[in-house]
Formats: C-alpha cells, sequence, structure tokens
C-alpha cells in the first residue's frame, strides 16, 4: 500500500533521511537508494513523496520505492495514460466460427431472397367445350376417388412427413391442421415435393 508523506530530515553525506506520513504516525527511515534514478537524485527537505513501507532486519520500517508527487501529477496529466491494458487476443477458433455463420446467414439470406422475387405467373385458360369440361370433371373425380383410396388422413402435419406431392395435396385438401402451406397460395410443399427439386 503507498503512503504520502514529507522529507522531514535529510543527510546529504551518508545519503538518508526520514519521512513524516501525511496521516501522522512515527518518521519512517529512507535511504538514497530508495528514489528513483535520475540526472536530479537528490530529495530537497519537505518535498510530498509517495512511497512503501517494509520492515528492515532490525524491526524498523523504512521507506522503498519512493516516489516525487510533482512528478507524479507530471506524468498524470500527459496524454499517455499510466497503464494500458493488453489488447484481448482472439483465437483462430472465434474467428473460424464467427465466418460460418456469417457464410450460415448469407446462404440463408440469398435462399429467402430467392424465394420472395420469384415470378408468379397466372395463366389465363381459354374456354373449353362442355363436353370437354364434363369429361375432365369426370376425370378429376376418378383421380381423386384415386387419391382417396391411397391416402388417409393419420395425423401427420409437416411436408417432411409427406412422400410425393400429391400425397401433401390429399392432406392439405382433407386433413385438418396441416402446416404444408406458408403461403397461403393452395399449394401445399413448394420447396420439397410439389414445385422444387424433387417434385411428383
Amino acid at each position: 500500500m503507498r503512503i504520502e508523506g514529507t522529507l522531514k530530515k535529510w543527510n546529504e553525506a551518508r545519503g538518508f533521511g526520514f519521512i513524516a506520513p501525511t496521516q501522522g504516525g512515527q518518521e519512517v527511515f529512507v535511504h538514497a537508494s530508495a528514489f528513483p534514478r535520475g540526472v536530479d537524485n537528490r530529495p530537497s527537505l519537505n518535498e510530498a513523496l509517495s512511497f512503501e513501507i517494509v520492515v528492515d532486519r532490525n524491526g524498523r520500517k523504512q521507506a522503498i520505492k519512493v516516489e516525487r508527487m510533482a512528478q507524479l501529477k507530471q506524468r498524470s496529466s500527459d496524454d499517455q495514460p499510466l497503464y494500458a491494458p493488453p489488447a484481448p487476443r482472439r483465437s483462430w477458433l472465434s474467428g473460424a466460427v464467427t465466418l460460418l455463420l456469417l457464410i450460415a446467414l448469407g446462404s440463408y439470406g440469398y435462399k429467402q431472397f430467392a424465394i420472395a422475387s420469384r415470378p408468379i405467373t397466372a395463366s389465363v385458360p381459354s374456354p373449353a367445350p362442355a363436353a370437354q369440361i364434363s369429361a375432365n370433371v369426370a376425370s378429376t373425380a376418378r383421380d381423386d376417388a384415386v387419391v382417396d383410396a391411397v391416402y388417409r388422413c393419420d395425423g401427420r402435419k409437416h411436408c417432411s412427413q409427406m412422400s410425393s406431392c400429391s400425397e401433401a395435396k390429399f392432406f392439405l385438401k382433407n386433413c385438418p391442421g396441416v402446416k404444408m402451406d406458408g403461403d397461403h397460395d393452395g399449394t401445399p410443399c413448394e420447396e420439397q415435393w410439389c414445385t422444387g427439386p424433387f417434385a411428383k
């Protein structure tokens, strides 16, 4: 612990003196070697000092690491701080993890942008003759009957549980609580089965 005091006695010939602590108490012995080395190493009487105390072999208190208060104040007023903490070291692992996260986020963002910017095309069918319409209705009814015979609602709700686009369409049309049409356009599982690379 550092203590402040004033140099009250000094013997230049023998190179020692005594410091009176500011908070009071017995004067503390100080040797010339306790002062920092420099051009002007001679202390002056009544000079304000900052120091630490140790007990020597004879049990006497002795001042060490003496600093002149005028020099401390001048040093603290400089632009450079007395102590600059070392810059934190970054490991290569944290840099690699950050890079991977940025790549993953970029890939996800690009995928979402590609889906959002996909053009929506709507074709207007030409009017068909009444005979063809009735044939199409009969064919659709026949196909729906076949699909109904093959599939049944069994609690599955997600696209990852489907095996084809027709199965996903059946579940979307007939089974309550399914979660296969996120954009509510009537086409289920667009990414997995109905318009994606695995569409069938």
